[in-house]
């Protein structure tokens, strides 16, 4: 046979290596935020997408517990792509009711770009109504659109028949103690998720089983502590909507309510991370065996540079071009978030609680 023509030795061939990927856990602390809650909406749409990210559970407020219930529901019902579905599928019956409402954005406001509500007429009724009687006198069939949104979403009867696949954790206050409440397991109904997010300026207090409630964030915005007790993975990532710092000091009336209202919804958080940085110091020093207590790995996640310029009114503008363009950079920030972080979970928090949050 011709050289030229003999077959060449076929090199041995190396054993393919399986390439895995390390799937680490991770808990998720939701604030609340009313349609600023987009933001997280993009942010979980995303982590929802990385395969290499499990989240065990989540502990939310207000709207984080809307976006919690619907995304852990999704979850239990079609795994990673019916929660991002059925995320999906909220806010936009969030933004169909919206349309349909009377408090809209001017035309020169959405001309100028302007998210916030504050020149909608109905609007501006209803903030001086809220000022003049309560939600009994000017709601007394108590009616909350929100709450359709969130039965069309969530079907709470099949939600308790099976174990959620994600830990889910509620936070609202108890009107009479003053006192956080966390709502887990088949404690989570409805009405749990609306007194979660109950304003009391706007809607009557929510009653289950002879208590009363409002918003979870005036006592856990959210509550970190149900994820240090029941979860085993020690990475909890928050996922901000209230901006923890602004430099400008408020001037105008709608500022400073805006600010005490940001102050008072971040400083249950706050008192949390200075307890977990006094535990972290311990262990640290070697005072403590670190058996004995939980060493938690903090991250957090925000927009202060976005949320910081739109307008405590832009919290109740629900158009659906506004929640996408928030989707959007919720998605952006998580991305980056990841690109940066993963490789620490489950080694080290990526945030200064310190410098942040103390």
């Amino acid at each position: 046979m011709d050289s030229a023509t003999a077959p060449t030795e076929e090199p041995l061939s190396r054993p393919r290596r399986e390439t895995t990927v390390e799937v680490k856990k991770l808990n998720l602390a939701l604030q609340g935020g009313g349609a600023h809650g987009a933001f997280a909406w993009g942010v979980l749409d995303r982590l929802l997408e990385d395969e290499r990210v499990e989240i065990e559970g989540i502990s939310a407020t207000s709207a984080g517990a809307m976006n919690a219930t619907v995304l852990t529901y999704g979850y239990a019902t079609g795994g990673r792509q019916g929660a991002r579905k059925a995320l999906d599928g909220f806010w936009r019956r969030v933004a169909h009711i919206a349309a349909l409402s009377p408090f809209q954005a001017t035309w020169l406001d959405r001309l100028m770009g302007n998210k916030s509500l504050e020149n909608s007429p109905a609007f501006l009724w209803l903030e001086m109504m809220t000022r003049l009687v309560s939600p009994y006198q000017l709601n007394p069939a108590n009616y909350n659109p929100l709450r359709d949104a969130l039965e069309g979403s969530v079907d709470f009867d099949a939600m308790h028949t099976e174990p959620l696949p994600i830990k889910l954790y509620i936070s609202a206050t108890n009107v009479r103690s003053g006192k956080v409440k966390i709502f887990c397991g088949n404690d989570v109904t409805a009405d749990a998720v609306m007194a979660s997010g109950c304003l009391p300026f706007l809607f009557q207090a929510v009653e289950i089983d002879g208590e009363h409630y409002w918003d979870g964030g005036y006592m856990g915005n959210p509550a970190i502590y149900p994820l240090i007790y029941n979860c085993g993975s020690r990475d909890v990532l928050v996922v901000h909507i209230n901006p923890l710092q602004r430099d400008q000091v408020p001037m105008t009336a709608g500022e400073i309510m805006n600010r005490v209202n940001e102050i008072s919804f971040n400083s249950s958080l706050m008192r949390e991370m200075r307890a977990i940085s006094f535990v972290t110091s311990l262990i640290d020093d070697g005072k403590v065996q670190p058996n004995g207590m939980k060493r938690m790995l903090i991250h957090a996640l925000s927009a202060e540079d976005v949320m910081g310029k739109l307008g405590v009114m832009s919290k109740l503008n629900a158009d659906w071009e506004f929640l996408a363009e928030l989707k959007d950079i919720g998605r952006g920030r998580a991305e980056a978030w990841l690109e940066r972080n993963y490789e620490d979970l489950g080694r080290r928090s990526t945030v200064d609680i310190a410098k942040t949050y103390l």
